[in-house]
């Protein structure tokens, strides 16, 4: 599939975009392409982005809110203030992200790669991030809101960094 044609459907709606996929679920197998998509401030609550490349998107100040982000392909994406309340980032790549002051209250992060992120400023209260890869990933000092779930770390130099 081409990137512009998922755009396209992308930018005709939410509920054309997960009608879409639902339709269509022989399409999660190739990836919809959003590499490079812009994205800004876009409502894309609830959207189901599984599986998809969103790489180097820019997704800043984005309404991700309940989105499906699972598996999803985020390396270098731009999510600056972002809201991903509860959304669902199970395994998704978000190696070298900018996720600076983004919200992540209550989101899945089990085995998410964070590697190399920026998650300054990031609200992560409540979130999970059971056995999520943080080697290299940049934190407030401050900012430890992860402490409550101290077996959540896998990287244990980026646990120590955090303490």
């Amino acid at each position: 599939m081409t990137r512009q044609k998922s755009l396209d459907i992308l930018i005709s709606g939410k509920k054309q975009w997960n009608t879409w996929r639902q339709t269509y679920p022989d399409v999660q197998a190739f990836e919809p392409d959003l590499h490079e998509a812009n994205l800004y401030k876009a409502d894309l609550s609830g959207i189901d982005f599984y599986g998809a490349d969103l790489t180097e998107a820019n997704l800043r100040e984005a309404d991700l809110r309940n989105a499906n982000l699972q598996e999803t392909d985020l390396r270098h994406a731009h999510l600056q203030q972002a809201d991903l309340s509860d959304a669902n980032l199970h395994m998704a790549r978000l190696h070298g992200a900018e996720l600076r002051g983004a919200k992540l209250c209550r989101a899945n992060l089990r085995e998410a790669d964070l590697s190399n992120a920026d998650l300054r400023g990031a609200d992560l209260s409540g979130a999970d991030l059971t056995k999520a890869i943080l080697t290299n990933a940049q934190f407030d000092g401050e900012q430890l809101l992860i402490k409550d779930a101290p077996g959540n770390i896998q990287d244990e130099r980026s646990a120590s960094a955090l303490a």
